[in-house]
């Protein structure tokens, strides 16, 4: 059985467990905004992608535009089955999708084989979901800010996706925790694989808050503090990375 996932920049991944086609949280067309306006804060992609086919899930985090980005959300057949967050069903629910499933932090559902467990993500403001991904052809743990859910035991899982630098704002602090988080994550899980994730994409940003934003640490720093033994990947945009291979 094969674990593998596909990268596709910003938060988006393809996730295949043996045949099971996840995509989880895609910003593949179109521009990124954010109320009150793009003056604030506008997302421009270095390159944009078709929508995957063949799949058997969508798997949302957060109910932010770069979670669940309309444009793309459009571009999917409603009668794909969604599990997100409570503010990501909502978008979902508006666009017509018809399978929808909300999950709270600590809530569990089986879908296909895979048996996804949200777990406490970021608070932006409210708080917004990760997941525990279970299935037999492997295991893994994705939160997109890095905030680690602390009621969740130690385990061995074959990967987990997370930030690997800090991003933040002056006075506000860090909304995506990867320096600090990356360590206790491979302390909680074991992984054999850390997959680099949010950050990476040749996103481009422009807007009153984008000449804000700042940046602390490196994937290589990061890397540098992981046991040997973890297999750390700078993930790239269209590349598939087999997890498990079958």
């Amino acid at each position: 059985m094969t674990l593998a996932a596909t990268y596709l920049g910003a938060n988006g991944w393809l996730l295949d467990f043996d045949g099971l086609r996840v995509l989880v949280d895609p910003w593949l067309k179109g521009d990124l905004s954010f109320p009150p306006g793009a003056w604030l804060l506008r997302g421009e992609l270095g390159e944009e992608r078709e929508a995957p086919d063949d799949l058997d899930l969508l798997l949302l985090t957060q109910g932010l535009a770069d979670h669940s980005h309309p444009k793309t959300l459009a571009m999917l057949p409603r009668d794909l089955p969604v599990v997100g967050s409570a503010s990501a069903a909502r978008v979902v629910q508006r666009l017509g999708f018809q399978t929808v499933s909300c999950l709270q932090p600590g809530e569990s559902l089986t879908h296909g084989g895979l048996s996804i467990r949200a777990t406490a993500g970021a608070p932006v403001p409210a708080t917004e979901n990760g997941y525990l991904l279970e299935h037999s052809a492997g295991s893994l743990y994705l939160e997109p800010h890095g905030f680690l859910d602390p009621s969740l035991p130690k385990q061995r899982l074959d990967a987990v996706i997370t930030p690997m630098v800090d991003l933040g704002l002056p006075m506000a602090g860090a909304f995506v925790k990867g320096c600090t988080v990356v360590p206790q994550l491979v302390d909680r899980f074991q992984p054999t694989t850390v997959l680099a994730s949010t950050s990476g994409g040749d996103v481009r940003f422009e807007g009153a808050l984008s000449r804000m934003l700042q940046m602390q640490g490196s994937f290589a720093a990061t890397a540098e503090q992981l046991p040997a033994q973890t297999r750390c990947i700078d993930s790239q945009p269209g590349e598939r990375y087999e997890l498990r291979p079958g």
